[in-house]
Protein backbone atom coordinates (compact mmCIF):
# COMPACT_ATOMS: atom_id res chain seq x y z
CA UNK A 1 0.00 0.00 0.00
CA UNK A 2 1.42 3.31 -0.79
CA UNK A 3 0.80 7.32 0.41
CA UNK A 4 -1.59 9.06 -1.13
CA UNK A 5 0.41 12.34 -0.50
CA UNK A 6 3.35 10.67 -2.08
CA UNK A 7 1.79 10.02 -5.30
CA UNK A 8 0.08 13.70 -5.29
CA UNK A 9 3.35 15.42 -4.37
CA UNK A 10 5.03 13.08 -7.26
CA UNK A 11 2.59 14.35 -10.03
CA UNK A 12 2.95 18.35 -8.75
CA UNK A 13 6.64 18.00 -8.96
CA UNK A 14 6.31 16.56 -12.64
CA UNK A 15 4.00 19.16 -13.32
CA UNK A 16 6.16 21.66 -12.45
CA UNK A 17 9.22 20.30 -14.26
CA UNK A 18 7.02 20.40 -17.50
CA UNK A 19 5.84 24.02 -16.77
CA UNK A 20 10.23 24.57 -16.78
CA UNK A 21 10.22 22.52 -19.85
CA UNK A 22 13.13 20.57 -18.58
CA UNK A 23 13.39 17.52 -20.59
CA UNK A 24 16.01 16.22 -18.32
CA UNK A 25 13.66 16.85 -15.28
CA UNK A 26 10.60 15.37 -16.84
CA UNK A 27 12.43 12.63 -17.92
CA UNK A 28 13.12 12.18 -14.54
CA UNK A 29 9.29 11.66 -13.42
CA UNK A 30 9.03 8.51 -16.24
CA UNK A 31 10.26 4.72 -16.73
CA UNK A 32 12.16 4.27 -20.58
CA UNK A 33 8.99 2.45 -21.88
CA UNK A 34 6.69 5.35 -20.84
CA UNK A 35 4.09 6.63 -23.53
CA UNK A 36 1.50 9.25 -23.36
CA UNK A 37 -1.72 8.28 -25.37
CA UNK A 38 -3.96 11.46 -26.26
CA UNK A 39 -6.49 11.83 -29.62
CA UNK A 40 -3.87 12.33 -31.78
CA UNK A 41 -2.22 8.77 -31.00
CA UNK A 42 0.26 7.71 -28.60
CA UNK A 43 4.00 9.15 -28.34
CA UNK A 44 6.81 7.68 -26.99
CA UNK A 45 9.23 8.92 -24.26
CA UNK A 46 12.13 10.03 -26.25
CA UNK A 47 9.83 11.58 -28.75
CA UNK A 48 8.05 13.42 -26.23
CA UNK A 49 11.54 14.90 -24.42
CA UNK A 50 12.94 15.57 -27.89
CA UNK A 51 10.11 18.12 -28.45
CA UNK A 52 10.52 19.90 -25.00
CA UNK A 53 14.44 19.73 -25.62
CA UNK A 54 13.91 21.52 -29.32
CA UNK A 55 11.64 24.07 -28.17
CA UNK A 56 8.69 22.59 -30.55
CA UNK A 57 6.54 21.65 -26.81
CA UNK A 58 6.25 24.20 -24.09
CA UNK A 59 4.64 24.74 -21.16
CA UNK A 60 3.47 27.97 -19.23
CA UNK A 61 1.21 26.69 -17.18
CA UNK A 62 -0.14 23.34 -15.85
CA UNK A 63 -2.50 22.42 -12.87
CA UNK A 64 -5.15 20.22 -11.65
CA UNK A 65 -8.85 21.23 -10.88
CA UNK A 66 -10.53 20.22 -8.27
CA UNK A 67 -9.01 17.07 -6.28
CA UNK A 68 -7.10 13.77 -7.80
CA UNK A 69 -8.11 10.72 -7.03
CA UNK A 70 -5.29 8.41 -6.37
CA UNK A 71 -5.86 4.28 -6.05
CA UNK A 72 -3.23 1.91 -5.25
CA UNK A 73 -2.41 -1.97 -6.42
CA UNK A 74 0.43 -2.92 -4.46
CA UNK A 75 3.40 -1.50 -5.80
CA UNK A 76 1.32 0.23 -8.52
CA UNK A 77 -0.97 3.77 -8.00
CA UNK A 78 -3.49 4.76 -10.62
CA UNK A 79 -3.42 8.88 -10.60
CA UNK A 80 -6.34 10.69 -12.43
CA UNK A 81 -7.26 14.38 -11.94
CA UNK A 82 -8.95 17.09 -14.48
CA UNK A 83 -5.51 19.37 -15.75
CA UNK A 84 -5.56 22.68 -17.69
CA UNK A 85 -2.69 23.45 -19.17
CA UNK A 86 -1.42 25.94 -21.50
CA UNK A 87 1.65 26.88 -23.61
CA UNK A 88 3.18 26.35 -27.52
CA UNK A 89 3.19 23.48 -30.00
CA UNK A 90 5.42 23.96 -33.31
CA UNK A 91 4.47 27.48 -32.98
CA UNK A 92 1.00 27.62 -32.30
CA UNK A 93 -0.34 28.80 -28.80
CA UNK A 94 -2.98 25.92 -27.03
CA UNK A 95 -4.80 26.20 -23.82
CA UNK A 96 -6.26 22.12 -22.41
CA UNK A 97 -8.76 21.50 -20.48
CA UNK A 98 -8.32 17.46 -19.67
CA UNK A 99 -8.52 14.56 -17.87
CA UNK A 100 -5.04 13.04 -16.82
CA UNK A 101 -5.07 8.96 -16.00
CA UNK A 102 -1.15 8.48 -14.87
CA UNK A 103 -0.03 4.59 -14.47
CA UNK A 104 2.89 4.71 -11.69
CA UNK A 105 4.94 1.56 -10.52
CA UNK A 106 7.08 1.84 -7.27
CA UNK A 107 10.86 0.63 -7.45
CA UNK A 108 13.85 0.69 -5.10
CA UNK A 109 14.35 4.30 -7.13
CA UNK A 110 10.91 5.61 -5.85
CA UNK A 111 8.28 6.28 -8.02
CA UNK A 112 8.43 6.57 -11.97
CA UNK A 113 5.27 7.09 -14.34
CA UNK A 114 4.54 4.45 -16.82
CA UNK A 115 1.55 5.39 -18.96
CA UNK A 116 -0.17 8.27 -19.13
CA UNK A 117 -3.35 8.87 -21.34
CA UNK A 118 -5.17 12.68 -22.00
CA UNK A 119 -8.70 12.98 -22.79
CA UNK A 120 -10.81 16.51 -23.35
CA UNK A 121 -12.55 17.51 -20.58
CA UNK A 122 -16.29 18.38 -21.88
CA UNK A 123 -17.77 20.95 -19.57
Amino acid sequence: MGDRSEIIEFALAWMAAIVANDAAAIGNFMTDEWIIVGSDGATAKAEFLAMVQSGDLTHDMMRTVDGARVEFYGATAVYTARVINSGHFRGQSFSADEWVSDVMVRSDAGWKCVLSHVTPASG
